[in-house]
């Protein structure tokens, strides 16, 4: 078998949030066999349960006993529609000891380190999720192997957005995947998910399961990558806030990483840079209509067709930085000020500076936000507003603006040939 004939899918977590949904990832998986490796992210809304179990441990030493009840039953009530009553015994067996295993993990931890324990804890709703599919498929005649993705994709301990040691990685996956598939026809690992060199548990960022695809992809040289979805394709813009979307049929490298870049929610950051240093296409598909063509990123030279593209990025907080002994914002400030993010884990979504006075838009992370206004607080003055939007405009022109604007008043406003940036109060 050569590498070249391998293909990556990514099933993110509205595809298996429940047993009607896996059933459909059978469905769309029997259309047409091939070597193929499968991402899965947690089920539904896991991830955000799992993280409210972290904060309420991390911040007031309290186990949420009841978040980790209802998670159980969740996937077990998946678990009884998917299954008949003797082959679910052995799934809901392997999915309790996971679950017993991620309790005693917790309450063992010790409470100094949010991001190390975040990425300790979370990381189960993806080993959940894949044990689940894996099994189901199994038990339908689609024979696959599980892995398991802290041996596949290496990473440093850099938590909760760790970077991948491309090297291990590329050496994990040649002699993990390439030697199951001449075996099996298809792989299922974990999206979000990596592990360091100790074994300990990563995550790539939030939303990282598009990531995990393209990395195995690169490492695979493989055919194409898909990433299902519960929308027809890459639309300008997130139908829950905009009327009358447009789907964009094909995407330029280049314009997915600028779209990536400012937040569109369906792409993740890194996920578009291995694929275009190979030239692997990324096709967005529809698992509701996967017969429908969908669209692709891939080395077209121009958009298609050419919109406005609208990205919204709720919960932003802004912070107005000043030098206390009244020095200008200068390279030696800044670099302060960048240093002092970086440490944090704190991305800057857009930033704006005068002489003396420096204007960020970061996410809004309140276990995070004490530790940072105390760091910059040493040798800065620091205000800040919270529950403001940014909404960013690709290819705007001045009837895009007035359509999501509609006179709400703008706190921040850049422009530059391609791209408008508006930070305002939330609605």
């Amino acid at each position: 078998m050569k590498m070249e004939n391998i293909f990556v899918e990514k099933f993110g977590g509205a595809s298996v949030n429940s047993a009607e949904a896996v059933r459909n990832v059978f469905k769309i998986l029997s259309m047409e066999q091939k070597k193929r490796v499968i991402v899965v992210s947690a089920m539904g809304k896991t991830t955000n349960k799992l993280e409210d179990i972290v904060n309420k441990w991390f911040n007031s030493n309290i186990f949420y006993d009841e978040q980790y009840e209802n998670l159980i039953e969740y996937h077990n009530n998946i678990i009884e529609n998917l299954f008949s009553t003797k082959e679910q015994e052995g799934t809901k067996a392997k999915i309790s000891l996971l679950f017993q295993e991620l309790k005693s993990k917790l309450i063992r931890l010790p409470r100094n380190d949010y991001n190390f324990i975040y990425d300790s804890i979370v990381s189960f709703g993806e080993r959940i999720s894949t044990t689940i599919v894996s099994d189901f498929l199994n038990a339908n005649k689609l024979t696959n192997k599980l892995v398991y993705a802290i041996d596949l994709i290496k990473t440093d301990n850099n938590y909760r957005d760790a970077n991948v040691d491309w090297a291990n990685t590329q050496k994990a996956v040649e002699e993990t995947i390439v030697p199951i598939l001449e075996h099996y026809d298809t792989v299922i690992t974990q999206g979000f998910i990596g592990g360091t060199k100790e074994n300990l548990a990563t995550t790539l960022g939030r939303e990282g399961s598009d990531y995990s695809a393209a990395i195995l992809a690169h490492c695979l040289r493989s055919n194409s990558m898909t990433i299902w979805k519960d929308v027809p394709g890459l639309l300008n813009a997130d139908p829950k806030r905009v009327e009358n979307t447009t789907k964009l049929v094909s995407i330029p490298f280049k314009e997915a990483i600028e779209l990536s870049f400012y937040g569109a929610s369906i792409i993740h950051p890194k996920t578009i840079k291995p694929l275009e240093n190979l030239s692997i296409p990324l096709y967005i598909k529809s698992f509701v209509k996967p017969e429908d063509e969908g669209s692709v990123i891939c080395a077209n030279p121009e958009l298609n067709p050419i919109v406005p593209n609208y990205i919204f990025k709720d919960n932003q907080l802004l912070l107005s930085i000043s030098p206390k002994d009244f020095s200008f914002i200068d390279e030696k400030n800044s670099a302060s000020i960048f240093e002092i993010f970086a440490r944090n884990k704190v991305k800057v979504n857009l930033m704006q500076n005068s002489a003396i006075s420096f204007s960020v838009s970061v996410d809004e992370n309140r276990n995070i936000l004490p530790q940072l206004l105390e760091d910059l607080q040493k040798d800065y003055k620091v205000r800040y507003n919270t529950n403001l939007q940014l909404i960013t405009i690709r290819h705007y022109n001045q009837q895009a603006i007035d359509s999501v604007l509609q006179n709400r008043e703008k706190i921040i406003e850049q422009k530059s040939r391609t791209t408008a940036q508006f930070l305002v109060n939330m609605q």
